[in-house]
């Protein structure tokens, strides 16, 4: 039957009864608000006010086929002789539910939720010595037929506030239609995405990247690469997790960022079409969901293609130190302008399939592939004078480069649940493969306009990884949980750089042994973790452990040199929350976090695309450790939310991407080191408010106080930094809606001077059509601001920098969707599916020179 009012209405009831912090989606696509363990979720039933006594009525929602618990269900309390609510509440996660402060009398019991038939009971007797009713296990009866050809929209906020992360429903962002993962992020409370499109959380970026929990190769070498590759329109949220629990891997400084891609698993066909088109990004792609009784797939595909235009100017003086005079004095100046051009074309695919053998296991596999082409051309002029200024050589170097990745993840899942509620067992598996492929052609030419270098640089990377996980939960009485786990992760990275150059046009390229060599690199973690959850009255306690042991082998075949490390760490992490009334929580946690640097850090490979400024890794990097606190607010109502985190972060033996002294030749080498103590201090505030019934508007601030410190070099630098961003949507009649979101980032401070501030702001149109099952939508992108500027400044004894960058961000897209299919509900809840998270590896970010 068709989505009627009535249905509408039954399907905001909950929602509006628990706008709250929403834990797991219930069958339908509904997200009611949470609650917490012990905490009794008050329906809120307009017009009506229950009489208060000392009685109290409980019991346990069930699924009549399955037999596991239904949450969130409405249980309202009902007079002997009508059906108007006098009260309510809302089903726990485990089922049960209390109705409390009941006075003396006879009630009925009335117990919905949507894809079962609503449940009637009584009469139920309160008072005469008898104060406590338990009417035990109420089972639900799935309503199959009612739910044919309905298509179920849920209203949820923008931004949501659960008990352990803040989620953004890209999937309601109306401006996201047409881009890819990396305007997404640009709106998500506490990230912020810079011009070059790298990703930090108050300010760190020592974040970890999952697509659908679960780690992917496509991220191994640069996770701004690879956020171009995934399409905004697969995305459904986007998950951030501040303080990572001790089950999660030794993750970064910051925290975890979980891509959160569209599937369902209900019943029948559907799925969606989509495609944009602009003159910065262009997408085609689509999704189709099938289930069949016991076996269910899915399966995306898409392809984009993106340009960009930028341009730069650099100014820096050179430096050397006069042992006669005791200081450093100038010794020349470097000034260049370049103008570049770059696009990129990609494919993006994913396909899964899940078997249930019986009620309580569940078998399911997928794989997840990506190809992606990224092409650059520029054109840099430089001129080198020495101390009085006078030119003594110009050159042009004409640059193209050509990169190209292929990624592919195969995963294998085994869930098996018992008839208690909660307890758990999963073996998990992964095989991860990267290849890399980076290439670049330079041509120079002299102030004469003769060629007097031609260099051409290949470098092919591999990353495999293998990944073996066990996990274990066990729930207790008085809702208390032991989660225990086991896992590996054996990871073998290769680099295969070679440099060839030639003195002239007419002679041929040779190889450069000394600027060239094979890099391998293997890294094995064997961990352990152990989690207890429970309550207390209104308190909420989450401690842990996890133990680490990690073994490094790496080698230079060509130099024949190689060495190795060892190391063991424990890892505790503590959450303590409180449940505040009127809907409020106050949080308060601990972590401490180990962060492995990745391939892009490591890698050897020398890039003299630029030959005054050089960039390679470093392989000898040890690892950061990091002790985190914070402590948070958050308030809810039926339609506005508010949350505030007071947080401190403390890492030692931090990496840091510093320039290298400036040599005799005036050549910058810019690489990473094990320099820094960073101690960051801040407040984040985030909020979604209901202005009108058709207005929405919401936004996030985020100040931060970083102090960097050199211990070796006595030096430092330190800043207040802030970034902020807002959204606000309106909803017309027939069909039309608008949306606007812009974003600040203060300019970083860096170990050795300052990184630019940057800004982005879009606004869009959308029109449902053909009976909302399609839409199309308008979006423009800084249409007031032609382009961007990044300015940076770096200082240092030895030299002395200006950069600026402008890249071209005007634009415009129109973007199409259909929908279509039905949805069938068969009584199966959705499972909560556990999945790999190999959260350990410090991720690669682009410099700007």
């Amino acid at each position: 039957m068709k989505f009627t009012l009535l249905l509408s209405v039954m399907g905001l009831v909950p929602l509006l009864l628990t706008a709250q912090n929403p834990v797991s989606t219930p069958p339908g696509g509904m997200r009611p608000g949470p609650g917490g363990p012990g905490t009794e979720k008050k329906a809120v039933i307009p017009g009506t006010e229950a009489p208060k006594g000392n009685g109290k009525i409980k019991g346990v929602v069930m699924d009549s086929i399955t037999k596991k618990p239904v949450q969130f269900a409405t249980v309202a309390l009902l007079p002997p002789a009508d059906n108007k609510p006098i009260d309510g509440v809302v089903s726990e996660e485990d089922g049960s539910f209390l109705l409390g402060k009941v006075a003396g009398g006879e009630y009925r019991i009335s117990v919905t939720f949507i894809g079962y038939k609503t449940k009637i009971m009584g009469p139920v007797k309160i008072g005469s010595g008898r104060d406590e009713e338990n009417l035990g296990k109420i089972f639900l009866v799935p309503d199959v037929t009612s739910l044919k050809e309905v298509t179920v929209t849920g209203e949820k906020d923008l931004v949501e506030d659960k008990i352990d992360r803040i989620v953004y429903n890209a999937e309601k962002d109306i401006t996201n239609a047409g881009g890819n993962a990396s305007d997404v992020l640009k709106k998500v409370p506490m990230l912020s995405v810079d011009l070059e499109g790298n990703v930090s959380l108050r300010g760190s970026s020592n974040v970890k990247v999952l697509i659908n929990g679960k780690p992917s190769s496509i991220m191994a070498s640069s996770v701004a690469d690879a956020l171009r590759q995934i399409p905004a329109d697969m995305i459904k949220t986007v998950e951030v997790i501040t303080s990572p629990s001790a089950k999660y891997d030794s993750e970064g400084t910051a925290g975890i960022i979980n891509i959160i891609t569209k599937k369902n698993n209900l019943q029948g066909v559907n799925g969606s079409v989509n495609a944009s088109g602009g003159n910065r990004y262009s997408y085609a792609g689509g999704n189709v969901n099938v289930r069949k009784k016991k076996i269910g797939g899915n399966a995306s595909i898409g392809l984009n293609y993106f340009n960009g235009r930028s341009n730069s100017y650099t100014n820096r003086e050179n430096k050397f130190y006069n042992p006669a005079t005791g200081d450093f004095q100038t010794g020349s100046y470097l000034t260049q302008t370049s103008e570049g051009f770059n696009e990129g074309v990609g494919a993006y695919g994913q396909t899964g399939l899940d078997y249930d053998f019986n009620a309580k296991s569940t078998i399911s596999t997928s794989i997840r592939f990506n190809s992606f082409t990224f092409q650059n051309w520029s054109d840099l002029y430089s001129e080198v004078a020495n101390a009085n200024q006078q030119i003594i050589q110009q050159y042009d170097r004409n640059t193209s480069s050509r990169n190209r990745w292929g990624n592919f993840d195969w995963n294998m899942d085994y869930t098996k649940t018992f008839k208690q509620t909660g307890r758990e067992l999963t073996f998990l598996g992964q095989y991860s493969s990267s290849q890399p492929k980076n290439n670049f052609r330079t041509f120079q030419y002299d102030e004469t306009g003769l060629l007097d270098s031609l260099v051409n640089s290949n470098n092919l990377s591999k990353n495999e990884e293998i990944t073996l996980q066990t996990d274990y939960v066990q729930p207790f009485k008085n809702k208390t949980t032991l989660e225990v786990g086991v896992k590996s992760i054996l990871r073998r990275v290769s680099s295969d750089y070679q440099i060839f150059a030639s003195g002239s046009e007419n002679q041929p390229l040779e190889l450069d042994p000394r600027r060239s060599n094979v890099f391998d690199y293997d890294q094995n973690v064997i961990s352990g973790y152990a989690t207890y959850k429970f309550t207390i009255k209104k308190f909420g306690f989450n401690a842990g452990t996890r133990y680490e042991g990690t073994f490094i082998d790496a080698n230079f075949r060509s130099q024949q040199s190689a060495f190795s490390d060892r190391y063991q760490n424990f890892i505790p992490s503590v959450t303590v929350s409180r449940d505040l009334k009127k809907n409020q929580k106050l949080k308060l946690s601990y972590t401490q976090r180990i962060q492995r640097p990745s391939i892009f850090y490591l890698n050897p490979y020398v890039n003299y695309s630029d030959p005054k400024n050089i960039q390679f890794g470093n392989p000898n990097l040890d690892p950061e450790l990091t002790h985190s606190y914070e402590l948070s607010y958050s308030r809810f109502t039926k339609s506005n939310s508010i949350n505030t985190s007071l947080y401190v972060r403390q890492t030692n033996n931090a990496i840091e991407w510093i320039r290298l002294p400036v040599d005799s030749t005036g050549i910058s080498r810019t690489t990473y080191q094990n320099i820094s103590r960073n101690y960051s201090y801040g407040m984040s505030v985030f909020g979604n408010i209901q202005i009108l019934p058709k207005w929405k508007a919401g936004g996030n601030v985020n100040v931060y106080f970083v102090d960097l410190k050199n211990p070796a070099t006595n030096t430092g630098n330190s800043s207040w930094m802030y970034n902020f961003n807002v959204n606000s949507s309106y909803t017309f009649n027939k069909g039309f809606s608008a949306q606007f979101f812009g974003f600040f980032h203060s300019p970083r401070v860096q170990l050795q001077g300052r990184m630019g501030g940057f800004y982005n702001y879009n606004i869009a149109v959308k029109k449902e059509i053909m009976k909302k099952k399609g839409s199309i939508s308008v979006g423009l992108d800084n249409p007031f601001s032609r382009t961007v500027r990044f300015r940076s400044e770096f200082n240092t004894p030895s030299f002395s920098s200006l950069d600026i960058r402008n890249q071209f961000r005007r634009s415009v897209r129109v973007s199409l969707n259909y929908q279509f299919g039905k949805m069938d509900f068969n009584g199966r809840p959705p499972r909560q599916k556990r999945s790999i998270r190999n959260d350990d590896a410090k991720q690669g970010e682009s410099s700007s020179n």
